[in-house]
């Protein structure tokens, strides 16, 4: 049975975002099972007392919403980057199952995180959609694995740019950012150096 899930940020009582989460889940209910009936999540959410960021995460299936959990969201610290190759892996809709992904993560060796390249393209880390700087522009992978929430928005705002990036081609670029729907664009980023990333 087909199992998806929005991870939603929480501030202050508040789920941020959440148009572009409702638009993904009923896109992918559409996909998977044609159904005409739409979910607002704003029906499902209660907002939670509590000053710290919340992670909000609902779990959705057929027959709509299954499980919601809120839990303190602590942001990971990474530094170091390794990029990983797998010409085959597909994570287009955003599955709970995440087995194809954990498995790339184990060749990750000392560094914090990987980056997956597919066809010699860049494409996302283990858990974030990513932008690299040219010195000019934020430009991020124009196919990505996961089309997430929060570069939706910043490609709508024009914050970032998508373009092809080849995996050779990385060292070009001065840094990179890493963001999702609870990264905020900006909080982290990595200088490109031979230090910092791998081939």
């Amino acid at each position: 049975m087909y199992q998806f899930v929005e991870t939603i940020k929480m501030i202050n009582g508040c789920a941020c975002n959440i148009s572009y989460h409702n638009d993904r889940l009923n896109s992918t209910r559409h996909h998977f099972w044609q159904t005409g009936k739409n979910i607002n999540l704003n029906d499902y959410i209660t907002p939670q007392e509590n000053n710290a960021t919340i992670k909000v995460r609902v779990v959705y299936g057929e027959n709509g919403i299954e499980d919601i959990s809120y839990s303190e969201y602590s942001m990971r610290n990474i530094k170091t980057l390794k990029i990983v190759t797998d010409n085959h892996i597909e994570y287009s809709f955003k599955s709970t199952d995440r087995s194809a992904i954990n498995k790339l993560v184990e060749k990750k060796g000392l560094y914090d995180d990987i980056i997956i390249s597919k066809n010699s393209l860049i494409t996302d880390t283990s858990f974030t959609n990513i932008a690299l700087f040219d010195g000019n522009t934020w430009y991020t992978p124009k196919h990505p694995l996961l089309k997430g929430t929060k570069r939706a928005y910043l490609i709508n705002k024009n914050i970032i740019k998508e373009k092809d990036i080849n995996e050779e081609d990385i060292f070009e670029y001065k840094a990179i950012r890493l963001f999702n729907a609870m990264i905020d664009f900006g909080d982290i980023e990595i200088s490109i150096n031979k230090d910092t990333l791998s081939l």
